[in-house]
């Protein structure tokens, strides 16, 4: 006799999907297991769409990136599974989901949030290929004990240079949560990215 899989709960699915993201971004480049046996329409990943679902919600303005936005179905899922209207303005979203790392857009595009409310500001989800590929950057700050050592590919060729950029905003700036396979890791505005493999890989 066949035995039937188990059902999956997706609130219970969400819940730890939210908690690897929350952990990711509390140890800045340490990569983080995702579970999830969700189905998303391409090019949105399995894991991106993940974030996306246990993040986002019908109060929380999603920009896509052109590659996303050419596919219509991808703003139909994210509206049947979340609730989140997609907007054109980079500005006024809550989320930025990429699925083109490569062509990044500047991190200045999108809201920076302010002094006083530095939470106003964009989280971009960034769909890459693979971790531990690609340029290392040598990490510090808050959740890292002295230094750690992080690459993703693709990624542009001046991503360290953004991210040095974007901390030097602190407290405004966004976050970055990256996606791949079935990982996450966050590289949010506190940390100190440098060029180099001077890093400790965690």
């Amino acid at each position: 006799m066949t035995t039937a899989a188990p059902q999956i709960d997706p609130a219970i699915e969400s819940q730890a999907v939210f908690r690897a993201v929350m952990d990711a971004m509390a140890r800045p480049g340490e990569i983080r297991p995702l579970t999830a046996a969700i189905v998303a329409p391409p090019p949105l990943t399995r894991a991106a769409a993940a974030i996306a679902k246990a993040l986002a919600d019908y109060e929380t303005p999603v920009w896509l990136d052109a590659r996303l936005a050419a596919a219509p179905e991808v703003a139909r899922w994210l509206a049947f599974e979340t609730g989140a209207p997609v907007t054109d303005d980079p500005r006024r979203a809550a989320f930025a989901l990429i699925a083109d790392a490569t062509h990044l857009p500047p991190l200045e595009n999108f809201s920076l949030g302010t002094d006083d409310y530095p939470d106003r500001s964009t989280t971009l989800v960034v769909q890459v290929d693979r971790f531990g590929s690609g340029e290392t950057i040598a990490l510090a700050g808050p959740g890292i004990a002295g230094r750690r050592a992080f690459s993703a590919a693709p990624l542009p060729r001046d991503f360290a240079l953004r991210l040095a950029a974007n901390r030097s905003l602190f407290p405004r700036g966004v976050d970055l949560v990256l996606a791949s396979g079935h990982a996450v890791a966050a590289l949010p505005r506190s940390v100190t990215a440098n060029p180099g493999s001077d890093g400790r890989c965690m």
